[in-house]
């Protein structure tokens, strides 16, 4: 019985808790909750970063342990640095066609199926989430707080991640290995695009 109501009383202290933030949630006024949610949409919305997160999960699970938790914890960390680089206002140059490239790289890796050392990985994963936290640290929202704004697209990337892992978990079946390459040719032929997008060559 004590255990029973010491989990109610922490289930009611959590809904109370919670409660506070609907309110904040709701609109995408000024402060922390502008920025949280600016955040966590900017790479959901952006097709460009959204594939080639997607990738970084894909190619992890399909590099298996401990691959499949290495990537996709490295991306998002580095790329918080490269927020911060964003934030300060540093220049990065060729921002746009880095996070284009890194679309066909790690799309060509999952459809290639490259398997390359652990440390080569997580090493090209991370300058590419360098290019990737930049752009959204750039386009932080007037008036909306840098530290809630880069938490919120922390945790879009690694959910975006975590979707990539899913779908590369089918690697474990050959049609499944099939149609997660066809995804990584997928995601490389978008980065294409938005590679001739940022050089100008295509609308």
């Amino acid at each position: 019985m004590k255990i029973a109501s010491l989990k109610a009383s922490l289930a009611l202290a959590t809904i109370f808790a919670l409660m506070p933030l609907a309110p904040a949630f709701a609109h995408t006024g000024t402060g922390t909750s502008a920025g949280l949610l600016s955040g966590f949409m900017h790479p959901i919305t952006g097709v460009d970063h959204l594939v080639a997160m997607v990738a970084v999960g894909l190619w992890g699970a399909q590099l298996g342990n401990p691959a499949i938790w290495i990537l996709p914890i490295a991306f998002p960390l580095v790329m918080a640095i490269g927020g911060l680089f964003g934030v300060s206002g540093f220049d990065l140059p060729f921002t746009e066609i880095m996070i284009a490239i890194s679309g066909i790289a790690l799309g060509l890796a999952v459809a290639m199926n490259i398997r390359p050392p652990l440390w080569v990985a997580a090493l090209l994963v991370s300058v590419f989430a360098v290019f990737h936290g930049y752009a959204h640290g750039r386009e932080l929202p007037e008036a909306a707080d840098p530290l809630a704004f880069g938490v919120g697209f922390v945790v879009a990337t690694g959910l975006l991640h975590l979707c990539g892992i899913v779908i590369g978990v089918l690697t474990r079946w050959p049609a499944g290995a099939q149609l997660v390459r066809a995804s990584g040719a997928a995601i490389g032929a978008i980065g294409g695009y938005f590679l001739l997008s940022a050089m100008g060559l295509v609308a």
